[in-house]
């Protein structure tokens, strides 16, 4: 799958830290440049990031934007990359939490792949929505009032989720299509 749709003027915020699935960062991060839109990593981190890679750390990499300096009105979209680490750790920062509710709150497209639902439990966005996630996460997100399915990709009014790196390209072709819809009321 490849999207034709252009992102041109479009930024995007990619929120994570320490222990973010390599992959789930790189290749949606490579589609969204390669559509147009402007990418900012975004950390509660100043120094490098250390990324995950399958089952060991991977490569390093330089926060664009400290999160304490970052505003969701600058962004067009968010996407939370996964990891088991990553998506634990933001979840602990309140400035993380706020950060991703806020897109909520505005409408804007958020993106999600594997752990990364998590900090949408933590921000209290996901009752009455339907999500996927890492199967592990299946019981958080009924507990929090989602409703989870098994599918490599599932939109939901402006939230694209996606399970594991193995559904990275379908997830890129969702995530581009939504953020150049632009603002979802219903996301509100």
């Amino acid at each position: 799958m490849q999207s034709n749709q252009r992102l041109d003027g479009k930024k995007v915020a990619i929120l994570l830290t320490d222990g973010f699935e390599e992959s789930e960062m790189v290749k949606p991060r490579a589609a969204l440049q390669k559509a147009g839109a402007e990418t900012d990593l975004i950390s509660p981190k100043k120094e490098k990031l250390k990324s995950w890679d399958t089952d060991d750390f991977g490569g390093e990499y330089e926060v664009d934007v400290a999160l304490g300096d970052a505003n969701p009105n600058d962004y067009d979209a968010l996407l939370l990359p996964g990891g088991v680490m990553n998506p634990d750790k933001l979840r602990m920062e309140p400035a993380a939490v706020k950060f991703a509710w806020d897109f909520f709150h505005q409408g804007k497209p958020v993106a999600a792949i594997c752990h990364g639902p998590q900090l949408l439990i933590e921000a209290g966005v996901v009752r009455g929505r339907t999500l996927t996630s890492y199967p592990s996460l299946q019981t958080d997100l009924t507990n929090a009032g989602a409703k989870w399915v098994d599918e490599a990709v599932v939109t939901d009014n402006g939230l694209v989720t996606s399970r594991r790196p193995d559904d990275i390209p379908q997830f890129n072709e969702k995530m581009i299509e939504e953020i150049a819809e632009g603002i979802h009321v219903a996301q509100v």
